[in-house]
């Protein structure tokens, strides 16, 4: 896919972007930007696989429902997390447009992401972009949402296979609710950190 292209598509629909080549550059430009703050993470693959939590912990107060300490239940830490001045998490898929497109069961993600904290940071890996708004939705629902439903091993018809939606009634179902960002929402900066390696899912 072309990093240049959607970057450049970013930056007119009023997203701060920068580019790395590898995560670990990436990480290594949050560590220097962010301290001194309370920072919130979405749940991640990517962000696990950057090893973030590791590196701002040092620096700042971190809250992250998979990386919890004694005494801390999930839904505090969640909503801990959308309180925070910073949040930072992955997206589901993002079009070549840069429509960003996230997939949520709890909507802690969604939410932070969409209102309330100072700034907002996406990190993306060059996986997760699709050609158009359409074919992101469809990557979201048919790729992320089963492989992470797998991950978690949830008993739901596309955690079986991970192979795609099965608009299932399942109680586990993970994929309750879409949040789609066709431009820069008003009231925090957002940032947006493109990886051209492959992350998450």
């Amino acid at each position: 896919m072309n990093v240049s292209l959607l970057q450049a598509n970013l930056e007119k629909l009023g997203y701060t972007v920068r580019v790395f080549e590898r995560k670990e550059d990436a990480t290594d430009y949050l560590s220097s930007s962010i301290s001194g703050k309370t920072v919130g993470f979405g749940g991640s693959v990517t962000l696990s696989q950057m090893n973030l939590y590791e590196n701002l912990e040092a620096k700042n107060s971190v809250f992250w429902h998979l990386k919890m300490k004694e005494g801390q239940n999930v839904m505090q830490v969640r909503k801990d997390a959308s309180n925070a001045q910073i949040y930072i998490t992955s997206v589901n898929a993002i079009s070549l447009n840069g429509e960003i497109v996230n997939i949520d069961n709890t909507g802690n993600r969604v939410a932070a992401a969409t209102f309330g904290c100072d700034k907002v940071y996406f990190v993306i890996g060059k996986n997760k972009i699709a050609p158009n708004l359409e074919q992101a939705i469809v990557r979201a629902r048919n790729v992320a949402s089963p492989l992470n439903a797998k991950r978690l091993g949830l008993k739901t018809p596309c955690a079986l296979n991970a192979d795609k939606c099965y608009d299932c009634n399942s109680p586990q179902r993970i994929c309750r609710n879409l949040s789609v960002f066709w431009k820069k929402p008003t009231g925090s900066e957002y940032e947006v950190i493109l990886i051209k390696e492959n992350l998450g899912f």
